[in-house]
């Protein structure tokens, strides 16, 4: 027994938090790293197709999960997550590390406040001291796994990336975009040649009409960026160059763009290296969250009022023709591709039995006759007449 207590290692709690510290360091580390380098044409490009596809995350676990993965996560869960959603990950699958929120409470003494928000004074004029729990913001890494690292259930996806690309499609999006953008948007024939602007002025944007709907969608979410970013823009960001803010209002349309499935295959960032050069951490950092949160809140917009466009479009072709789609009447489903037709060409008629047809090849005297029926009678037993109870069911 002594020999097996002095193989186990007792746990060191001292050595565990500074080797979670380290790790915690190491990976603020390579997010200031990253915020330089992710303005390269390529790492920036991979920025924001994970912007695209993960718009609810934060700006330091966007850069973590692109850095890690070269834009092509699509869905990242943890460990538990995955399990309790159906799927498993796989065999020797490296983790995707990011941040996750680690508060914890400290007591800390400090002066005590009165109701009329002055300090309290004791009988010799000194300060009243008390003690109170204070939150303290904290993170720690996470394993994370993207869902091409998982096997399992099918996980369902977003209905609303399938809209675009049929004149439906472009019709309800073009529609969301409209009702969503605070301003007006019109479509005019603009003679300088530009695709699309905003008139800070007259607060409005106007867009070439005539366009694909591919480069009509994009320009629209472009002038969008430029109201919801450029138009009451104050303090240092009221500096910002002509350049700068074409760079934002681009990278939102690119990430709305990428989530919605749209071709964005002419987008090229190569300019946005020589943007970038000289400008400090800070304000490049300051740059990506203003364009993550400008593009997450236009999509959370569109996303639900597309969900609000398609529910009362499947109540407008209910009530235009409440039997199509499968839709169920009564206990009775009636399907499209399966028409029902009762009668037929002729109208439905409801007949009694009829006896059979007398021969007219032979007259029959009357003496036979009465010979024949007594005949029949000696030979058919007596019984109550019966109902035909099919016929009832089909009535």
């Amino acid at each position: 027994m002594a020999d097996q207590k002095e193989n186990v290692k007792e746990f060191d709690a001292e050595a565990w938090k500074k080797s979670k510290a380290d790790e915690l360091n190491e990976v603020m580390g390579k997010l200031e790293q990253g915020v330089q380098e992710v303005f390269g044409s390529e790492k920036y490009k991979e920025y924001l197709d994970v912007c695209a596809k993960l718009p609810r995350y934060s700006l330091n676990n966007q850069l973590l999960i692109a850095m890690q993965t070269k834009g092509q996560a699509t869905m990242v869960q943890s460990f538990t997550n995955w399990k309790e959603m159906g799927r498993y990950v796989k065999k020797g699958e490296k983790g995707i590390k990011i941040l996750a929120p680690a508060p914890y409470k400290v007591e800390r003494e400090q002066d005590k406040i009165g109701a009329d928000g002055k300090p309290v004074l004791d009988s010799d004029g000194e300060h009243v001291k008390e003690t109170v729990e204070v939150n303290v913001t904290a993170f720690k890494v996470v394993n994370t796994f993207d869902i091409s690292q998982t096997d399992g259930k099918e996980v369902p996806t977003l209905g609303v990336a399938e809209l675009v690309g049929t004149v439906e499609g472009f019709a309800a999006f073009t529609e969301a975009l409209k009702s969503t953008c605070p301003v007006p948007i019109t479509f005019e024939n603009i003679e300088s040649g530009a695709k699309g602007y905003f008139h800070t002025e007259d607060n409005r944007i106007a867009i070439q009409e005539g366009m694909s709907e591919v480069q009509t969608v994009k320009t629209m979410i472009h002038e969008m960026a430029h109201q919801k970013l450029h138009s009451t823009v104050e303090g240092e960001r009221n500096k910002q160059s002509a350049n700068s803010k074409e760079v934002e209002a681009e990278s939102v349309a690119y990430v709305v763009c990428q989530r919605y499935g749209i071709d964005t295959s002419d987008y090229s960032f190569g300019y946005v290296a020589g943007w970038s050069q000289g400008k400090e951490t800070p304000e490049l950092r300051e740059s990506l969250d203003t364009i993550r949160k400008a593009a997450s809140e236009i999509i959370a917009s569109v996303d639900e009022k597309l969900e609000t466009l398609t529910k009362d479009q499947m109540k407008e072709q209910a009530k235009e023709n409440p039997f199509e789609q499968g839709q169920v009447i009564g206990t009775v489903k009636i399907k499209p591709e399966e028409p029902v037709n009762i009668a037929g060409d002729k109208p439905i008629r409801v007949t009694m039995e009829q006896p059979e047809e007398k021969k007219a090849d032979k007259k029959i005297s009357v003496k036979e006759k009465l010979a024949e029926n007594k005949e029949k009678a000696a030979k058919t037993p007596k019984s109550k007449k019966t109902v035909d109870k099919s016929l009832g069911e089909a009535i």
